[in-house]
């Protein structure tokens, strides 16, 4: 039985992550920490798992590993705690707020000899594994561009504060697009164009729009918005779309597509009821295969590093208001 606990329900995925400890065979929710012990102790009454309310006390049981979804800037102070108490790890995106703070968390981990993950969900949406299958396949060439979005609902809290977020929409999306990319093409990201501002929300401290102009390795460009834009009337949070363009076709996909559109009188709202697979159960599985092997997960540390990498140079550009190396 593998053991597993939660350090922090900050992060509304923590809660997707912890149905799927449930629904995993031979894995057990065993604990939770959260510096909100409101939030936590109900979390824990939620899932059934003890809460603590210290975290070296969560990470002095004979729990196995843990998934990090405190506010981003705290995630470097939880990991290396983490990896202290040998355990393994996956922590939510961003990696961090800062290239230092991530390189460094891969350093400890590395030195404490645990894994480290980072939770990017997106590669087990079923539709960009099959957008992937047939770009290895060459069915339309070599890519030569590309225009993706990821459109959002605005998550509110912690999200809007640039000193525990480290950045508002483009900093929140912009990641998972980066990997999906970086993992089709096995390509890494060289320049960045990015211009940002508020739309819709002009109270907060943040962007809650982006538009960015990428370069890959060997001059592939991709346009990439990314937002903070659907209201709370919108179906679901938002979107995943990645139109690409190569030297021999095309290719479209809308990977939150596979739903059923519901009209209901009980919620007053239109609503998706999905069913393909759960993304997250994937990168959760996969968490606790890293954990029986002994070894990385598939998504790992180094990844959320490039991924951040690229956002960092999105927030010069927007600075600069001009493309800058990543």
């Amino acid at each position: 039985m593998i053991k597993i606990g939660i350090v922090s329900f900050a992060h509304m995925h923590a809660y997707s992550y912890a149905q799927s400890l449930i629904d995993l065979p031979g894995v057990e929710f065993s604990g939770v920490w959260d510096a909100d012990e409101m939030r936590g102790e109900e979390a824990g009454r939620q899932y059934d798992a003890l809460f603590y309310r210290k975290l070296d006390d969560l990470l002095s049981t004979n729990i196995d590993g843990v998934i990090v979804c405190s506010e981003n800037v705290k995630h470097r102070e939880h990991v290396e705690a983490a990896a202290a108490a040998g355990k393994w790890i996956l922590c939510e995106k961003p990696l961090a707020t800062t290239i230092a703070d991530a390189k460094a968390m891969i350093t400890v981990c590395k030195k404490a000899k645990v894994g480290l993950g980072t939770a990017f969900p997106c590669r087990y949406v079923e539709r960009l594994q099959d957008m992937k299958a047939r770009l290895d396949k060459g069915e339309i060439g070599e890519l030569i561009a590309a225009a993706c979005t990821n459109n959002g609902q605005f998550p509110g809290g912690w999200f809007a504060d640039p000193k525990q977020s480290g950045g508002g929409a483009v900093m929140d999306h912009t990641v998972h697009i980066a990997d999906v990319m970086r993992w089709l093409t096995g390509k890494e990201f060289t320049k960045v164009y990015c211009a940002k501002g508020k739309l819709l929300h002009n109270d907060i401290k943040t962007d809650d729009v982006g538009s960015l102009h990428l370069e890959m390795e060997g001059g592939l460009k991709l346009s990439h918005v990314a937002s903070w834009n659907r209201p709370t009337s919108f179906a679901t949070w938002g979107d995943i779309t990645m139109d690409l363009a190569g030297t021999k076709g095309s290719m479209y996909v809308d990977a939150f597509n596979e739903k059923v559109d519901v009209y209901s009188n009980a919620s007053d709202k239109s609503e998706w009821a999905f069913w393909g697979a759960n993304a997250d159960l994937g990168l959760v599985s996969d968490f606790m295969r890293s954990i029986r092997e002994q070894n990385q997960p598939r998504i790992t540390g180094e990844d959320g590093l490039q991924t951040l990498k690229l956002t960092i140079a999105a927030e010069k550009s927007a600075k600069a208001g001009k493309m800058v190396r990543v």
